[in-house]
């Protein structure tokens, strides 16, 4: 028995909602200086405003002193088509740039770059690849979506174990999607050994986050269990 996610918000893409739309600040784990930082939020204030160029100048500058964050902002510039001469190749380098020195935000839009076709002809194998580097990473997003491609096969062979293995980071993180479908695989063993109680238990977990469906469901797991063993 195979369980098509259908609750999953990650069987679609999501390229529109990332590249459409966000340019990014300087990760956690990325060493930019306090100037650097200073200098990235003026120039998210231009873009905000509609100052493109002088957006653009400091996005460069900063590229050039090695910042990812900056690498990024430039791709999606390009992308919204708010520079002169912009160009999907050029975004796809900035791209590239910024995911190559591990900025997880980049290596999630590169992932949805590749999987969508709106930019560029779909690849899923590569797509996958960087949602794993992301999801390694800790993305939550990354771990639904490479989960969900083991889960269907889709760019990399169908694997359930590996599929519930990123759903259960995801759900451990909180995404109410993977804790539902987590709690499905349990219920019905797909990728592990059945096992009711820890069905239940996920479908709570999904249920108090508001999943009407999930509430259900665990009142159907919890009958089961409570039923006499014949």
């Amino acid at each position: 028995m195979f369980l098509h996610p259908r609750r999953h918000p990650r069987t679609v893409s999501r390229l529109g909602g990332l590249l459409g739309l966000l340019l990014a600040l300087a990760g956690p784990a990325q060493a930019v200086t306090p100037a650097q930082h200073q200098q990235l939020e003026r120039a998210l204030a231009d873009h905000a405003q509609g100052h493109f160029r002088p957006a653009r100048e400091a996005f460069e500058q900063l590229a050039r002193a090695g910042v990812p964050a900056a690498h990024h902002n430039l791709a999606v510039m390009h992308l919204q088509r708010e520079l002169p001469g912009a160009r999907t190749a050029v975004a796809l380098r900035h791209l590239q740039a910024a995911a190559d020195a591990g900025f997880v935000t980049s290596q999630v839009a590169l992932a949805e770059f590749h999987e969508s076709g709106r930019y560029a002809p779909i690849d899923l194998p590569r797509a996958m690849a960087w949602y794993q580097r992301a999801a390694e990473s800790g993305s939550v997003d990354a771990q639904v979506a490479i989960g969900t491609g083991y889960y269907l096969g889709r760019g990399v062979p169908r694997d359930e174990a590996r599929a519930l293995q990123w759903y259960r980071q995801a759900a451990q993180a909180g995404d109410v999607g993977a804790q539902y479908l987590l709690a499905s695989m349990y219920e019905t063993g797909l990728g592990t050994e059945a096992d009711l109680r820890l069905a239940r238990y996920w479908y709570d977990v999904a249920a108090r986050q508001g999943d009407e469906a999930a509430s259900g469901k665990r009142d159907e797991v919890s009958r089961r269990l409570a039923a006499p063993s014949l």
